[in-house]
């Protein structure tokens, strides 16, 4: 396995990564304390929250194996060579771990408090259940020859999936029928943009030191979810400062005040996408 050339550039790569995972991080919280506070869930999409899990669970999978076992490490250098390094760091598993964690304690607040007549969509049941069963099939088929890089790479294409489908219906169709951005969080979307980029810019860095690039396609969710990220966050901006800059959202008058409340997602994406 490969290591560091420039000390300079190895401290560039963790202070980027856990940029990445910090900001990535945060927007989960206030999800969690808002619906403590009002101990309500009215006005979250318990279809998104149940996505989310799997997509995070899907992704942890993918960073924890990929990072812990030698197996897979071997399978990884027999693939693209042994001077390469891992395509993942410690940040990757923390994110992982911590936004599984996040999402388990919001879908556990859904359980015990107040959701009105809320409840998972039959679409949404049924998303997760293929996903999962299209995961033990693809399980068995790796059994025998022991292809355990190949199927963590399924798991990191789910997480990649489910991140598009959360992500296009809430960000962009949404805001496109209703012509307003009114309710959604800048400041999480800036989160969700400065992770995206600050995660991109770690592979960048790790390529620049190897002098390669097989650290992009060899970690193609990771690549692809900072770049999903950014192509989001910067077409939700343009919604919100460009094509709907005054817009307001309209709110049914029979709504609480309580009840009508903005609710932020959790994260990879809350209001648009998760977490």
């Amino acid at each position: 396995m490969a290591s560091w050339n420039s000390i300079p550039l190895e401290v560039a790569y963790q202070v980027l990564g856990w940029t990445a995972f910090v900001s990535w991080s945060i927007s989960f919280y206030p999800q969690v304390i808002l619906n403590f506070r009002r101990k309500s869930v009215v006005g979250l999409s318990i279809d998104f929250v149940v996505l989310n899990v799997t997509k995070h669970s899907s992704y942890l999978v993918y960073n924890a194996t990929l990072y812990f076992s030698s197996v897979v490490q071997k399978q990884y250098f027999e693939k693209y060579g042994e001077g390469q390094m891992i395509p993942v760091a410690a940040n990757d598993v923390a994110f992982s771990a911590h936004a599984v964690l996040l999402t388990s304690i919001i879908l556990f607040q859904i359980a015990i408090y107040e959701r009105g007549s809320q409840k998972v969509s039959k679409i949404a049941v049924g998303i997760v259940i293929a996903v999962w069963l299209g995961a033990a099939v693809c399980f068995f088929v790796a059994l025998p020859t022991h292809s355990w890089l190949w199927l963590i790479n399924i798991f990191s294409s789910i997480q990649v999936f489910m991140t598009v489908i959360k992500i296009l219906p809430r960000s962009a169709f949404m805001n496109f029928m209703r012509k307003s951005t009114d309710g959604l969080s800048i400041g999480y979307f800036s989160l969700d943009f400065s992770g995206g980029v600050t995660s991109y810019a770690q592979m960048a860095v790790q390529s620049i030191d190897q002098d390669s690039w097989v650290n992009f396609y060899g970690n193609m969710g990771k690549m692809l979810l900072s770049m999903i990220s950014v192509s989001f966050d910067i077409l939700f901006m343009c919604q919100r400062f460009l094509l709907y800059p005054s817009a307001t959202a309209l709110i049914p008058p029979k709504l609480s005040k309580e009840s009508s409340e903005p609710l932020l997602q959790s994260s990879d994406h809350a209001v648009h996408e998760n977490v």
